[in-house]
């Protein structure tokens, strides 16, 4: 049940400037794949950095993370027990690499090993009822026990439970913050307890303190990983509700738990199982419907390409036209193709060009809009 995907290994100066690179400032995960494969590698990256920021109407380069900065951070790394692994490598998780924003560099810290295996997500209620925890305590045992990792996000409630009941079969905590920053900080301990069978990852950097926005972040991070993602307990307007849309966004399977019509912990669950997801009442559902997925043959590549060629050449007046189409409501990358009748490479390479500059803000589903 391991994953048999051949690997690479970065070189000490490849891993510095792609933390470099990703540390820099307005560059996200999909940014930096698209200058990757267009630069060939991260430093040359670095040094087209303020001309395309410019090109893009930046008043001037952002900034850029020096070698200093970043020598220190891989330094401060080394000191917490924390590895930064890129796609590719043996200990990133193979799944995780396929989704369109993958971390260019995991932080990653424990048992490594466990991200080989196959993970099943349990994520749901905060304020979890008494039965929500101890269903999710028992489909986490019985999972553990058939050989998967369960993967979730140390939060109170449903997350907890699922990490608690799988310390000695190993599971996967992902923080939204750094290593360093551990929330809620009552979990502490059991990050201390899991980390001996099991690891935490993270994209973000030692002293990095979560915000209400990382949190969406994580949970893709938490699906993208999985085979299948379970819903536990879930109101209206849930955080684990937005983990089953970006799940079925990836193409992950989505399993919800049903709940009584009279509990609002229920609520999105069981709207969850009207729209589609598999309804769960034992590991056993889970286990049947993610073994075909295993057994077929798995590439590191799967995910959507949208990786054609950038071009840099674009006349002023077709950025210009692009840019014009553009305002605070987001919309799609094939409707400013169709709407400004450019190619795609063009449009693809106006929108990085203004993303490095500070003017475009990326939403779910390959939406993007001014800021």
């Amino acid at each position: 049940m391991h994953d048999r995907t051949p690997h690479h290994q970065l070189t000490d100066t490849e891993r510095l400037d792609r933390l470099r690179l990703i540390r820099s400032e307005n560059v996200g995960p999909r940014t930096f794949r698209a200058l990757l494969r267009h630069f060939g590698d991260a430093r040359t990256a670095i040094e087209h950095l303020p001309d395309m920021a410019r090109r893009g109407g930046g008043g001037g380069a952002g900034r850029i993370c020096t070698v200093e900065a970043a020598k220190a951070e891989l330094a401060a790394c080394g000191k917490y027990g924390v590895s930064l692994i890129a796609p590719g490598e043996a200990a990133y998780p193979s799944r995780l690499a396929t989704i369109d924003d993958a971390p260019p560099l995991l932080a990653v810290r424990g048992a490594l090993d466990v991200l080989a295996r196959p993970m099943i997500a349990i994520v749901g209620s905060r304020n979890a009822s008494g039965a929500g925890l101890k269903f999710a305590s028992t489909l986490a045992r019985d999972l553990g026990d058939a050989g998967f990792i369960v993967i979730s996000g140390l939060a109170r409630g449903i997350d907890q439970a699922a990490h608690r009941a799988t310390t000695t079969t190993g599971t996967v905590a992902v923080l939204a913050g750094g290593h360093d920053r551990i929330y809620p900080p009552e979990h502490e301990d059991l990050l201390a307890a899991l980390l001996e069978q099991g690891a935490a990852i993270s994209e973000m950097p030692l002293g990095h303190v979560p915000r209400a926005r990382d949190f969406p972040r994580r949970n893709r991070l938490i699906s993208g990983a999985a085979l299948g993602v379970v819903i536990v307990e879930a109101a209206h307007r849930s955080g684990s509700l937005i983990t089953a849309r970006m799940a079925a966004e990836q193409g992950r399977e989505v399993f919800a738990v049903p709940g009584s019509p009279l509990d609002p912990r229920a609520a999105g669950t069981n709207d969850l199982i009207k729209q589609g997801a598999a309804l769960v009442t034992n590991a056993s559902d889970i286990i049947n419907a993610v073994q075909p997925i295993m057994e077929r043959p798995f590439a590191l590549d799967a995910r959507e390409s949208d990786d054609e060629p950038l071009d840099f050449d674009t006349d002023p007046s077709e950025r210009e036209r692009i840019v014009a189409l553009l305002g605070p409501s987001p919309v799609s990358l094939d409707d400013l193709i169709r709407m400004s009748g450019l190619s795609a490479t063009i449009v693809r390479t106006v929108l990085l060009e203004l993303e490095l500059a500070g003017r475009l803000e990326r939403h779910g589903g390959g939406l993007v809009s001014l800021v």
